[in-house]
């Protein structure tokens, strides 16, 4: 593995750490998904690795060994596919439409007292999850019915 997949696994898993998750933004960003889904699959992949290939070579005898060394590591490169999505979308720019929404937030943050910067021009997702985890520790409830 080269050192910029292992640190995009780092990031990603950083960014899982930071981002609220809240179901409200379900709607609008599909990191609530794959977060979810994430955090299920890191505990649970590596059982079912051992499990899908035990009983490979149980039912059909070691001469099946390939297939099931190839089913366990498609198990386990389940939650790494997703961890790799998510540091690869922490990096990703945010498109204007965001960037717009972002800014208005950490405004009304700014308002409240709460110290936040707001988004420069080259913001991306994991500082729009900054700002968001913020919010959502801040901000009632009111607001976030409105969206």
């Amino acid at each position: 593995m080269s050192i910029q997949v292992l640190k995009t696994l780092g990031v990603g898993r950083r960014y899982m750490k930071t981002w609220p998750m809240v179901r409200q933004l379900s709607y609008y960003f599909p990191e609530y998904r794959v977060m979810r889904a994430t955090k299920l699959a890191l505990p649970l992949m590596p059982f079912l690795a051992l499990l899908a290939a035990a009983s490979q070579l149980y039912l059909h005898g070691w001469s099946y060994l390939p297939q099931a060394i190839t089913i366990a590591l498609f198990f386990i490169s389940l939650p790494i596919q997703g961890l790799l999505w998510l540091g690869w979308r922490s990096r990703h720019p945010l498109p204007l439409s965001l960037l717009d929404w972002g800014n208005q937030l950490s405004t009304k943050l700014m308002q409240m007292g709460i110290h936040c910067q707001p988004l420069g021009a080259k913001a991306c997702y994991f500082d729009m999850a900054l700002i968001l985890k913020a919010a959502f520790e801040r901000l009632d409830a009111s607001y976030w019915e409105e969206l």
